[in-house]
């Protein structure tokens, strides 16, 4: 997975993190939901970084 790839699925969580908690804080049921639909597509991505991973250590 490259660095950047890496970076950017960290910090898509991290934002997903803060918006859920930012919903928590103020009731807001709209920015809870963004912030997990956030956190869940940071998993996607790690998901697909590590399959290119694999493929790219099976080809090598």
């Amino acid at each position: 997975m490259s660095i950047e790839d890496r970076a950017k699925a960290t910090g898509k969580n991290i934002e997903g993190k803060a918006q859920e908690a930012l919903g928590n804080i103020t009731g807001d049921p709209e920015d809870k939901a963004k912030g997990k639909a956030k956190q869940a597509e940071s998993k996607v991505r790690h998901s697909v970084e590590n399959v290119k991973d694999n493929v790219k250590e099976k080809l090598d």
